[in-house]
């Protein structure tokens, strides 16, 4: 299963960005969404999650400015985030975790996005 996260790029602080994330392949269904961020110099975080039943948590940090959603019907992804500020920037990674056919049958997949670059600063 491949992921294609798109939507990064630069805005001012305050700004708002809304990132997209498509997954593609032999597709069962897809359990839990995620997007994580990872900072130059920092570990990789998770930042907002939303399971098949559309359950949503959120790092304390952008707990009121970011929205995950989710869209089933085409297997797809979004993080709307508002309010930015400079300590948002980074690089930004879907995560997707489920089940995908194969001629074995169903077989369990944990995919990443290849990052989309978001860049908060004046």
């Amino acid at each position: 299963v491949q992921l294609q996260a798109s939507g990064g790029g630069l805005v001012q602080p305050g700004g708002s960005l809304r990132l997209s994330c498509a997954a593609s392949g032999r597709i069962f269904n897809i359990n839990i969404w995620g997007w994580y961020r990872q900072a130059p110099g920092k570990q990789r975080e998770l930042v907002a999650v939303v399971t098949s039943g559309g359950a949503t948590n959120y790092v304390d940090s952008v707990k009121g400015r970011f929205t995950i959603s989710r869209d089933n019907a085409k297997d797809a992804v979004y993080l709307e985030m508002n309010s930015l500020n400079p300590e948002d920037t980074a690089v930004y990674y879907c995560n997707a975790n489920g089940k995908r056919n194969s001629e074995f049958g169903r077989r369990d997949f944990d995919s990443w996005g290849q990052g989309t670059q978001v860049t908060v600063s004046s």
